[in-house]
């Protein structure tokens, strides 16, 4: 830093630099800024002197006020390139970082300004903005990316911008709950996946039995997926457990083959999560014309293959190793644990934890349309029964209707299950504490939630093999469709 004086005055810092060389400034210790010779140039403007004074500080971001959608809707009539784009995040710690020089603008440079915001505490992924000025006709400014660049580190966020102005980073918050809900989530985590776990073993042992008994392309594919939550549970256990018993310092291979096998895991659960509702598409939709040659296998192949490619490309890249949860409760305390997942050390490890989240996704958008056509199904199927030809007909009807009822229900939710659907769950984390609760523990006890569904089958096998000839109705076939 070529600084020749530097004053302070209500938090303003001026310093004098010399344009021919780059400045570096340490705003405050959170704040840093390297200007390169050519902006101070710039800022000059038609002045000799190689002196330019330079002023930097940290304000309040509650001095500036975003677009309002008012202002938004004043815009539909401008072409779209023209129309403002709300960038949605806060604030990094509410402080906004003012970078000037010279009497001149300084913009549009082929050497970027390099600032550096230290972002201490984990938090969500960050964007690099500053503030442009109001338009004509506007009362209020907005946050821009327009010349900004952001890259981030563990600790950092890196900006790259081609001029001078407010600068701050937007960053998504964190979840905020109490250390007691924090504590009551984790034991509610590990306890119901070494539930699930227990009984997704069982449930091997029941389909495997109902497959010497039937088999059948269904129950195959139950297997496959009931193997692959065993090992997301498994999994997710031992990630969990390894750096917090054998308290290692360093991240081994063995963080690092534990997080891919998570991540593998993860995306076999739901790539056989998809197939089910394949499968389903093909037994409502596609009745009589659902014979493929060497079904089962190429299944197999997508199922176990496409997880298999995916981490293979993420751990030749370095993506896995140890990863720091840090959870902020409302007294802006935090408390930290640790898991063999995404390396927080890896930059780009934000793309594959969203291209994980866009994938479960769509298969959850698929899956609801596929149990939406079950629904349908079922409609219609009690609509077709609804005649009867005497009142003796009419009291027999109505005392099966709440039978009948019940046993479509719990057709409609065990087939949640089985497609998925669950997962969906994870939209509700973002409203309230009660919506965490409520995904953790129905998906922490999907093991549960299969076994029971296994269970259901293998009783229905033995009924359906007693009575097959008592009940010919379109229920029967409704209601074992997905297992036949």
């Amino acid at each position: 830093m070529t600084c020749t004086l530097r004053r302070r005055m209500f938090g303003f810092y001026r310093f004098m630099v010399n344009s021919t060389e780059e400045a570096r400034v340490n705003t405050t210790i959170e704040h840093s800024v390297q200007i390169p010779s050519s902006a101070l140039k710039k800022s000059r403007g038609n002045s000799t002197d190689e002196d330019v004074l330079l002023l930097t500080t940290v304000i309040s971001s509650s001095f500036f006020k975003n677009i309002t959608s008012r202002n938004l809707r004043r815009k539909r009539s401008q072409p779209l390139s023209k129309q403002p784009v709300k960038i949605k995040g806060t604030v990094l710690r509410d402080q906004v970082l003012v970078v000037k020089a010279g009497n001149t603008p300084v913009k549009n440079l082929t050497e970027p300004i390099r600032l550096i915001f230290n972002r201490k505490q984990t938090v969500g992924n960050g964007t690099c903005v500053f503030w442009q000025d109001p338009e004509s006709g506007n009362k209020t400014g907005r946050w821009s990316t327009e010349g900004c660049e952001t890259s981030s580190t563990a600790n950092e966020f890196h900006c790259r911008c081609n001029h001078l102005s407010f600068f701050a980073v937007l960053v998504n918050p964190n979840i905020s709950i109490d250390k007691k809900d924090a504590k009551s989530l984790e034991y509610i985590t590990y306890v119901g996946s070494a539930v699930s776990a227990l009984f997704l073993f069982i449930s091997l042992f029941i389909y495997i039995g109902l497959h010497r008994r039937r088999p059948e392309k269904a129950i195959r594919m139950h297997i496959q997926l009931s193997v692959a939550l065993l090992c997301l549970h498994l999994g997710f256990l031992f990630c969990s457990f390894w750096l917090l018993l054998l308290k290692e310092v360093e991240v081994g291979w063995v963080c690092k083959s534990l997080g891919l096998f998570l991540h593998w895991s993860l995306l076999a659960t739901f790539t056989w999560i998809a197939l089910e509702g394949f499968h389903l598409y093909l037994l409502l939709v596609r009745v009589f014309n659902i014979y493929v040659q060497r079904y089962l296998l190429k299944l197999s192949v997508v199922g176990w293959g496409l997880p298999t490619l995916a981490v293979a490309a993420c751990g030749i890249c370095g993506v896995y190793g140890k990863s720091s949860l840090v959870i902020r409760d409302s007294q802006n305390n935090t408390s930290t644990s640790q898991i063999c997942w995404l390396s927080s050390d890896f930059p780009q490890r934000h793309i594959v934890s969203y291209s994980t989240v866009a994938f479960l996704c769509l298969v959850i958008l698929c899956n609801s349309c596929m149990l939406g056509l079950v629904v349908f199904k079922l409609w219609r199927i009690r609509v077709g029964q609804g005649g009867y030809e005497s009142s003796s007909d009419w009291k027999k009807m109505t005392k099966e209707a709440g039978p009948r009822i019940w046993k479509d229900c719990v057709t409609v939710l065990g087939l949640s299950c089985v497609l998925g659907l669950p997962w969906g769950l994870a939209s509700t984390t973002y409203v309230s504490t009660l919506g965490i609760y409520i995904f953790t523990i129905f998906n922490s006890l999907q093991g549960l939630f299969t076994f029971l569904w296994a269970l259901a089958l293998s009783c229905k096998s033995r009924t359906d093999g007693n009575s097959s000839v008592k009940d010919p109705s379109s229920q029967k076939m409704m209601t074992t469709s997905f297992n036949n």
